[in-house]
């Protein structure tokens, strides 16, 4: 066997190994208690994957190509920069640093079949069908898997930068216009029929039309899409980047790329799904639809928004057997996660049964709340799912509500004409008594009004979220004499 040989058997072994790796440190992250383990597997499955890439005469195409081996040092002092920033970026903003890290996935995904296709249209040699040394050559099968990469990494990487710049507040939450669907429609089409016709003649111009066209749909399938559906948005995204990262590793022949991109592409979209199934709402609903850009209610509320002071709302806790504590993206904005443990920890130290419930889509991204929770030292075992939690809050005394608006509204299951009719709720309304805490008496994504702030059982605590949660465990101690238990 030569040394060449034996190198490439290893390089290939690595990948896989790498590929491994990967899925083994995805399982890990379903679950929070084994999550820093399954991101430290997948980590040393990358150190293996860039080193292997580095050292494999065959990644080089059988021969040193010192432009890759710059733009590979290029691509990891850059990461190293993106690395610095996430240490720096707050919790509150890591839905926008998920979805741009996200995109750079699709984009990077587009550009390796950029690169295979240029190479390929400006190659004069004979076409083997069976070869694709150096990327020079791409037979026709290769040619379709690198474009189908290509154009959804790119749908992938403009639309995930345009909801970026939704969550960071740098765009209104929605951008639409008559006529949008189909124009949207057009540009898709468009886009596809230059990519066919690549697959036959491949072509600089048309390859700069098809790449263009591409990144103009992602932004305009994502500027109509409200931020109530930016989890899904941001899940589905996710998807497409795996998918397209799968298709151009067939394109390099780089196991590792099939096998993970592969398995987050499938990942991506059973937790899109699963988002959509939350939502009560198909994943073309999503994309197609208007939920999360306003909307008007047929149903009138009754009733009026009853305010209470922090005094009133520590006595309702203090006497108190059941709380559960519900909370939504006013509890990121404020960054009370923190000061709602301690509170819900002074709960527990009076022997009150304290639970949190958490709704699928509640935040910004996937998990956003038990990412918060985590990150404040909520125990898991604490934690509640929607289905889990929602039987409980007929014997629940009190229920605190901080941050969260339509995911606890029952207008959802009571007026057909409202904007989230049908989407599952939190039972919140069922609970003895109702604390929500907010800044003031704004609507939430979909534009409407909660009909919950006007129940009877409900008070309203008007004020920041870690101020509220520092008010309540002042009066509670005040309670106890100035101590507590």
């Amino acid at each position: 066997m030569s040394v060449s040989v034996l190198l490439d058997f290893l390089a290939k072994a690595s990948y896989f190994a790498a590929a491994v790796l990967f899925i083994l440190g995805l399982m890990k992250m379903g679950s929070p208690v084994s999550a820093r383990q399954g991101i430290r597997w997948a980590g040393v499955g990358m150190v293996i994957a860039t080193v292997v890439t580095f050292a494999a005469p065959s990644t080089w195409g059988g021969h040193f190509d010192q432009i890759n081996l710059i733009l590979m040092v290029v691509a990891i002092a850059l990461s190293w920069v993106f690395w610095i920033w996430g240490k720096k970026v707050p919790i509150t903003d890591m839905p926008q640093m998920v979805a741009i890290f996200n995109g750079m996935g699709g984009g990077s995904a587009a550009a390796i079949g950029a690169a295979a296709m240029i190479q390929a249209a400006s190659f004069t040699g004979t076409c083997d069908a069976h070869a694709l040394e150096g990327h020079q050559c791409l037979d026709r099968t290769f040619a379709v898997l690198a474009i189908l990469g290509s154009l959804i990494g790119a749908i992938s990487f403009s639309g995930s930068v345009i909801a970026w710049a939704k969550l960071d507040g740098r765009l209104d939450k929605r951008f639409t216009f008559p006529g949008q669907q189909v124009i949207n429609l057009l540009v898709f089409l468009a886009s596809a029929g230059l990519g066919a016709y690549l697959v036959f003649q491949l072509d600089i111009p048309i390859v700069i039309a098809f790449f263009a066209l591409a990144l103009l749909f992602g932004v305009m399938m994502t500027l109509p899409i409200g931020g109530a559906d930016m989890p899904v948005v941001i899940s589905l995204y996710n998807a497409f980047t795996g998918l397209a990262v799968a298709f151009e590793g067939y394109v390099l022949q780089n196991e590792s790329l099939i096998i993970a991109g592969t398995v987050v592409g499938a990942a991506g979209m059973l937790l899109t799904q699963l988002m959509a199934k939350a939502m009560n709402r198909p994943i073309s609903g999503v994309l197609f639809s208007n939920f999360g850009g306003g909307g008007a209610s047929a149903e009138e509320i009754k009733g009026s928004m009853k305010p209470v002071e922090a005094p009133d709302a520590a006595s309702f806790l203090y006497l108190a057997e059941r709380v559960i504590v519900v909370p939504g993206y006013g509890m990121a904005v404020a960054q009370a996660q923190h000061k709602m443990w301690e509170l819900c920890k002074q709960l527990i130290a009076r022997d009150k049964d304290v639970k949190f419930a958490i709704h699928p889509v509640a935040g910004r991204m996937p998990g956003h709340m038990n990412v918060l929770l985590a990150e404040a030292g909520v125990p898991y075992d604490l934690i509640a799912d929607m289905d889990d939690i929602n039987p409980e809050f007929k014997t629940c005394d009190v229920a605190i509500v901080i941050g969260a608006n339509d995911v606890v509204n029952p207008v959802a299951k009571t007026d057909k004409s409202s904007p989230i009719y049908g989407m599952p709720i939190l039972d919140v309304i069922d609970a003895k008594q109702v604390i929500v805490i907010k800044r003031g008496k704004g609507t939430g994504f979909a534009g409407i009004e909660n009909a919950l702030f006007y129940a009877e059982n409900c008070r309203m605590l008007y004020a920041d979220g870690q101020e509220a949660a520092n008010k309540l465990i002042s009066e509670l101690k005040a309670l106890d004499g100035g101590g507590g238990h």
